[in-house]
C-alpha cells in the first residue's frame, strides 16, 4: 500500500524527499491558467523546504516576475532537527559564502528571501535570493516560522509526511491559503476530513492517479536498502510513491467541472462495470446508503445517500455533490446501524481465522460472500464482507 511505502521509507531514509520540478510546474500553472492574478502582489512562504536543493524555491524564484510576486520566503530545517542517519557536511554553497558560520550551520535553519533585483542585471530571479541563518532550527511550529506565516498570503510546500496531520491543522489555525503535497489516504484523517466536509479543503488538479517520483539525497542512498520502488535516472536516485495528491484551498477549474452522469436505469442497462450492469446497486448491510464502486457509475437521479471510493475526491465538485459522511470505526457524519461482534472471520477455504467481526465495525459491509478475500459469518449462516472506506455523498439538485 502507498502508506507502507512511506512508512518504510521513513524508517530507512527519514523525511528527505524532493518534489520534481515538473510536478510543481504542472500543478501551479493550472491555478495561473484559472486565475492569472492568483499570485499577483502576494507573499509566498515555502516552509519545511531546503532552499539549496528545493525545486519549489527554484520554480517560484524563476517565475517571480511573471507571477507578479511581492515576496518569496523559503525556510529549511537544521540538520540537527531532521534525525538523519548520515554524517553532516555543509554544502559548498554555504561554505563559500562569507556568512558561513560552522557553529550555526548544523543547529540553525536557513531563510532565503527574494524581493528585488539584488545583482542589478535587470531581472528578478534565483540569482537574487538572499539568505541568512534563522534564530531557531526552522521547525514550522516555532514562533519564528509562525511570524513568517502571518506575513505570507499563500503557503506552498511538500511537508514532512510524518507531520502531515499537524501541518494541516497549523495551516487552518493560521487561516492560510495553501497548496501542499500529501497522500490520498490523508482524506480519512480525523484532522483532515472535517475540512473536506465543510468545503474548506479539496484536492489539486494535476495528479489523479499513478506513481510520483521523489528525489532522494545522495547522502541517504544506501545500495544495501534498495527496494522495488527505487529508481535511478541519469545517476540520480528517486523513490516511486503511490497515492500522492495535492491538497489545497485554492480555486481551480477542475473543481467546478460538472460530471456527466447516467440515470440509475441507464447505468443498470449500459454500465461498463460488471458489478452494476444487469445487476443494479447493492445496499450496505450496515449503512443506509447504496454502494457505488466507481465515480462514473454515480446515478444522476438517485436522491438518497451513496457510498463512493475515496478516489471520488479527484472528481469532487462541491456544487454538484454534498459529502455527508465517511465510513470509519469512529464514524464521521453517517453512523453505522449494525455491528458484527457476534460474527466470526472466515477464509475462502472455510477456515476460521480466530478473529471476530468486531474489528470490521464501522467499515462499509455488503451481504454475502466476496469473490476473494476473507468475510464474516454468524451463527445463523449469514455472511457479510468488508469494503475499503467510503465517502458518503448526495447529489445536489440543480
Amino acid at each position: 500500500m502507498a502508506t507502507d511505502v512511506l512508512h518504510s521509507a521513513k524508517k530507512a531514509r527519514n523525511d528527505e524527499f524532493y518534489t520534481q520540478y515538473v510536478d510543481i510546474q504542472k500543478e501551479v500553472n493550472a491555478y495561473v491558467e484559472y486565475n492569472p492574478n492568483i499570485f499577483k502582489d502576494k507573499t509566498i512562504l515555502l516552509p519545511c523546504d531546503d532552499p539549496e536543493w528545493s525545486n519549489f524555491t527554484k520554480f517560484f524564484a524563476q517565475n517571480f516576475q511573471s507571477f507578479g510576486l511581492k515576496k518569496l520566503i523559503s525556510t529549511s530545517y537544521a540538520y540537527n532537527s531532521k534525525n538523519l542517519d548520515y554524517e553532516w557536511q555543509p554544502t559548498l554553497f554555504e561554505t563559500s559564502d562569507p556568512r558561513f558560520e560552522i557553529d550555526k550551520s548544523k543547529s540553525k535553519g536557513k531563510i532565503f528571501t527574494l524581493t528585488a533585483d539584488e545583482n542589478k542585471d535587470g531581472k528578478i530571479n534565483i540569482d537574487d535570493l538572499q539568505w541568512k541563518y534563522l534564530e531557531g532550527d526552522g521547525d514550522f511550529r516555532s514562533q519564528e516560522i509562525k511570524k513568517l506565516c502571518e506575513e505570507a498570503d499563500i503557503i506552498i510546500t511538500n511537508p514532512p509526511f510524518s507531520l502531515f496531520r499537524e501541518f494541516i491543522l497549523w495551516l487552518f489555525e493560521n487561516n492560510k491559503k495553501f497548496l501542499i503535497l500529501g497522500n490520498l489516504n490523508a482524506v480519512k484523517y480525523s484532522e483532515v476530513y472535517p475540512f473536506i466536509e465543510s468545503k474548506r479543503l479539496w484536492l489539486g488538479v494535476s495528479i489523479t492517479s499513478g506513481d510520483r517520483l521523489f528525489g532522494i539525497p545522495d547522502e541517504l542512498y544506501d545500495p544495501k536498502k534498495v527496494g522495488a520502488r527505487d529508481v535511478v535516472i541519469e545517476g540520480k536516485h528517486y523513490i516511486s510513491v503511490v497515492g500522492v495528491r495535492w491538497f489545497t484551498n485554492l480555486e481551480h477549474g477542475r473543481l467546478h467541472e460538472k460530471r456527466t452522469l447516467m440515470t440509475e436505469a441507464d447505468n443498470i442497462k449500459f454500465s461498463k462495470h460488471k458489478e452494476i450492469k444487469g445487476i443494479g446497486y447493492q445496499k450496505y448491510d450496515n449503512y443506509d446508503a447504496i454502494e457505488v464502486p466507481y465515480v462514473d457509475a454515480i446515478p444522476s437521479d438517485y436522491e438518497g445517500i451513496m457510498g463512493v471510493p475515496i478516489s471520488f475526491m479527484d472528481k469532487y465538485n462541491p456544487n454538484q455533490f454534498e459529502i455527508v459522511g465517511l465510513s470509519m470505526r469512529a464514524g464521521f457524519g453517517l453512523k453505522s446501524n449494525k455491528f458484527y461482534d457476534e460474527y466470526k472471520e472466515i477464509q475462502q477455504n472455510g477456515k476460521l481465522t480466530g478473529s471476530s467481526g468486531k474489528k470490521t465495525n464501522g467499515n462499509p459491509m455488503l451481504k454475502g460472500k466476496p469473490n476473494k478475500g476473507n468475510y464474516y459469518i454468524n451463527e445463523n449462516g449469514e455472511c457479510a464482507y468488508s469494503l475499503y472506506d467510503r465517502f458518503f455523498i448526495k447529489l445536489i439538485k440543480d
